[in-house]
């Protein structure tokens, strides 16, 4: 038996697990896919507690909630919400899907997590956002490229002045896409779809992360250039998508799906920014179906010298130019690498930073200001601009 200094240390060790369970916030995730699973294992790095997941095939959410140890699983949100009570509803599902998901979810009083997009188009983004201010439940957006390291060493290194007021960005990428890609919520505009929902939305926020959010001005050209896909049927995760493209295309017994929306476009948009005394100039450029010549990058220019970042979110090495030294690759400085979550894979980074944001935020600690439905539902109405493609100006015609 223990003594009686034992029995006490036992009995305070107790009352403290159990105090520390009840102020865990409790997440729901939405979605079984790539992102659902990240959106899971994200909160849990945050010490959140995962207490339910939900999906659309009874089959497929039970495996995926077994591979995770989560606790509960079904295919009814509703039924979720009551099960689980939680705290924080993590949507992760395909834009076309949100909007039901996430109303239910504030309506039962929960904060919400969600991936981009926020919806199909900008009318529901609304919604969900003045729903969200009324009911006074928090909101997290998760275009979250603009949390890798490179990204913020740009953010640094602009706001001390590095190339002076900024002038012009250019974001640039091609990601020659398989053109066979089974048939799915890509394709189609009514499932949020498109380059600029799954692309754009990445861009214009690290844009704005860097030089500046009050976005002035938008007008762009779009082209569907893939026209159509193969059907095939059971593919659940949009990271295995490339598994399941038919070997044999000209099968006559193969069924095809029509894309809606653009695989490409070209925006042109004005940023006004605390750094400058103009609006700046950027350029967003992304070709889904064509192959790229060179790398893929993002510069930030300015009246003093330059930021170039590699890859097609930035993600990559930063070069600073000055007119002495030109271009000079820069280290990522120690505090940014230390911070860097120990996770694989960019996209997984860059949520459990977001996570870990707005867990903090929901308990009351100061946190740096992070993309919420305010963002995300701006983000729907300038794609909704975008769509509408009525920036052209008819030329006189040579006679």
């Amino acid at each position: 038996m223990p003594d009686a200094s034992q029995q006490t240390r036992i009995l305070v060790t107790q009352h403290t697990q159990r105090v520390e369970s009840m102020s865990k916030l409790k997440v729901l995730v939405v979605g079984t896919g790539f992102a659902g699973q990240g959106h899971a294992a994200a909160f849990r790095a945050t010490e959140a507690d995962v207490v339910g997941i939900v999906g659309r095939t009874q089959k497929v959410v039970a495996d995926v909630a077994d591979a995770l140890a989560i606790p509960y699983h079904g295919t009814d949100l509703h039924q979720a919400l009551l099960a689980c009570q939680p705290d924080i509803v993590s949507v992760a599902t395909p834009g076309g899907a949100h909007y039901a998901a996430i109303k239910q979810a504030i309506a039962f009083g929960c904060h919400v997590f969600c991936d981009k997009p926020m919806t199909e188009c900008g009318d529901t983004a609304i919604a969900l956002y003045q729903l969200a201010r009324q009911k006074g439940v928090k909101t997290a957006y998760a275009a979250s490229f603009r949390y890798t390291p490179s990204v913020q060493h740009a953010r640094r290194l602009i706001a001390q002045g590095a190339i002076g007021a900024p002038t012009e960005v250019e974001c640039i990428s091609h990601f020659n896409l398989e053109r066979a890609i089974p048939f799915g919520w890509s394709h189609r505009k009514e499932d949020g779809g498109g380059r600029l929902n799954n692309n754009f939305t990445h861009t214009l926020s690290i844009v704005s992360a860097v030089i500046g959010d009050n976005i002035l001005s938008v007008m762009g050209d779009l082209r569907d250039d893939l026209g159509s896909a193969p059907i095939v049927e059971g593919v659940h995760n949009f990271a295995t998508r490339r598994d399941f493209i038919p070997t044999d295309l000209s099968d006559p017994a193969l069924k095809w799906g029509q894309s809606n929306v653009e695989w490409s476009y070209t925006v042109l948009a004005r940023i006004q920014s605390a750094f400058a005394d103009q609006p700046v100039s950027v350029l967003f450029k992304h070709g889904g179906l064509v192959p790229r010549f060179h790398e893929d990058h993002i510069v930030f220019y300015g009246r003093e010298g330059a930021i170039y970042l590699k890859g097609h979110y930035g993600s990559g090495a930063l070069f600073h130019y000055t007119k002495t030294t030109g271009w000079i690759e820069q280290p990522l400085p120690a505090d940014l690498a230390a911070a860097v979550p120990d996770v694989p894979g960019e996209t997984e980074q860059c949520w459990h930073i977001l996570a870990d944001l707005f867990v903090k935020d929901i308990q009351g600690k100061a946190v740096e200001p992070y993309p919420t439905f305010a963002e995300g539902s701006q983000y729907q109405q300038i794609i909704d601009l975008i769509r509408q493609n009525d920036g052209w100006a008819d030329v006189p015609q040579l006679s």
